[in-house]
């Protein structure tokens, strides 16, 4: 398995899709029934398997991640070679978890007490969507990527 299963919850939304993945599989309902009762391991197969072709389509899509903590905002534009990241340090009382301290930032992006750093890197081992798993199993959000361009317009 290259991610992780899939929660329950996600399973549930995604219940036709993963009917239509069965069914490619030739395994109809009264059939993935069965294999659950008499063959555990080998229906957690295919529920790994599916959670894998989730995990790659979303992560093929993924352009932009964010992960904030009460003093900092880790912003990320995902490209295909390289990944660039704009980290951001606020050095005063502020939560930017809360929606006062966010909207604080944003009017005063270049405060004193603001810090902006800048970098790119290109993927480790080409492996671009694992290292963008990593990155939101560790509390990374997929984004529109709008708070990670309006820094970058402001630091260009």
């Amino acid at each position: 398995m290259k991610y992780r299963q899939l929660t329950k919850e996600q399973f549930e939304s995604l219940h036709q899709e993963f009917a239509r993945f069965l069914a490619s599989q030739n395994i109809d309902a009264t059939e993935w029934k069965q294999i659950k009762e008499e063959k555990p391991n080998v229906a957690e197969d295919e529920m790994n398997v599916f959670s894998d072709v989730v995990w790659d389509d979303v992560l093929d899509k993924t352009k932009y991640l964010e992960h904030f903590s009460k003093t900092t905002a880790n912003l990320f534009k995902c490209e295909n070679e390289e990944i660039h990241r704009i980290a951001i340090q606020v050095n005063w009382d502020i939560n930017l978890l809360e929606q006062e301290g966010f909207e604080w930032l944003l009017k005063n992006p270049m405060d004193n007490s603001v810090e902006v750093f800048r970098g790119t890197k290109p993927y480790n081992q080409s492996d671009r969507n694992a290292e963008l798993f990593d990155l939101i199993e560790k509390g990374s959000a997929i984004s529109k990527g709008e708070i990670y361009e309006y820094f970058n317009q402001l630091i260009s």
